[in-house]
């Protein structure tokens, strides 16, 4: 029977899951989504996510790659999904696909926001599960200088977990927007992180993130962060942030791709 080429757009909170990709034994994303569609089309599918996100990172805009029977229609397949889908994880979008999309390797550009909580109710158990409780002093202007150093291509071996891309890969990524501004959250008092990207290596906004936070609070000079971004390893570098203030906001794909 023909099949059919589907994107998915998830949204999910991710503090309950042990990350995206399918763990033996671990509550995942990957897991859950691959499980409902099972109970759907009563047969084993597999998925292929643009990105493995950690355990506690969120997403509001992860993209799916999918084929199904062509009887299925965007419409119909968001609606059964969502109710089967456990409360923490959500189908936002469907989009019909041509067959040569791939999740992965057909995205041209990812976007990711961090979350400092700065409010005075930043730690309540109602805030944190989205944005890291932060009542510390920050130097704003150092933050935006080094923000302002990460736009084009770098070289981000020292912002990876060293040993998690094949020793040829160049650990080069091409940023298009690197910026922190004040948080659109009606509460105010946050401040987020966002950043624009071709691509992004394991831990890398965690790692950029924590090492600004440093010079931010005045642990480490404005300087060392420009110097990591032609260091050789991650030896220097600053522990990353936590996973809770991370979310995946969206994946860009070429318009050619789109079925209709």
């Amino acid at each position: 029977m023909a099949e059919r080429t589907f994107q998915l757009v998830l949204q999910y909170d991710g503090t309950d899951f042990a990350g995206w990709q399918v763990q033996p034994d671990r509550r995942t994303v990957q897991g859950e989504l691959e499980a409902a569609l099972q109970r759907l089309v009563d047969a084993p599918i597999r998925v292929t996510g643009a990105g493995r996100t950690d355990a506690g990172v969120h997403a509001r805009g992860q993209a799916v790659g999918v084929q199904l029977r062509a009887h299925w229609t965007p419409e119909r397949l968001q609606r059964a999904l969502n109710g089967q889908l456990p409360a923490d994880l959500w189908v936002a979008d469907v989009r019909a696909m041509h067959p040569e999309f791939h999740a992965r390797f057909s995205a041209t550009a990812r976007r990711y926001t961090y979350a400092i909580g700065t409010a005075a109710d930043a730690g309540s158990p109602f805030r944190r599960r989205f944005a890291t409780p932060w009542h510390e002093p920050m130097d704003r202007p150092a933050l935006d200088w080094c923000a302002e150093r990460l736009a084009g291509a770098h070289v981000f071996r020292a912002f990876a977990v060293r040993g998690t891309a094949p020793d040829t890969d160049d650990h080069r990524c091409e940023v298009t927007l690197a910026r922190w501004r004040p948080s659109a959250a009606p509460e105010g008092g946050d401040l987020v992180f966002e950043i624009a990207a071709n691509r992004f290596l394991h831990h890398m906004v965690r790692f950029l993130v924590g090492t600004m936070l440093d010079v931010g609070r005045g642990r480490r000079p404005r300087e060392s962060f420009a110097t990591l971004l032609t260091a050789a390893t991650n030896d220097e570098v600053s522990p990353p942030a936590p996973p809770m203030g991370l979310c995946l906001e969206a994946v860009t794909y070429p318009p050619e791709l789109y079925a209709a």
